[in-house]
């Protein structure tokens, strides 16, 4: 009767190898699904990349507006009778060695 009992455990463990370890067993199934859903959050995100490159072409073909404004930010172009103004931005540290004013309160 114990051979009996030892011959079922084994055959159930060689019938359940293919389920859980075997080239369509779970495991396999756990890993190809975790790659599906990257792929998935990966397509997402090209899909969305893709739709502003969709409008911003649809943007240049048919208004003027998108033109100027890619010539104006891209290249530094202005209209013709515009004044252009350039203010530097100020430097978070001094330089090195130049005095910094400082502020008197008044008396």
């Amino acid at each position: 009767m114990r051979w009996l009992s030892l011959a079922l455990v084994a055959l159930v463990v060689l019938l359940q190898y293919p389920l859980w370890l075997g080239k369509g067993g779970w495991l396999r199934v756990w890993e190809v699904d975790h790659l599906l859903q990257q792929q998935r959050e990966s397509n997402r995100h090209l899909e969305l990349r893709n739709a502003g490159l969709d409008a911003e072409v649809r943007d240049l073909k048919q208004g003027y507006d998108a033109i100027e404004e890619r010539a104006r930010f891209e290249l530094g172009m202005i209209k013709l009778d515009e004044v252009f103004v350039q203010i530097p931005e100020r430097s978070a540290q001094a330089p090195r060695g130049a005095k910094v004013p400082s502020k008197k309160e008044p008396e």
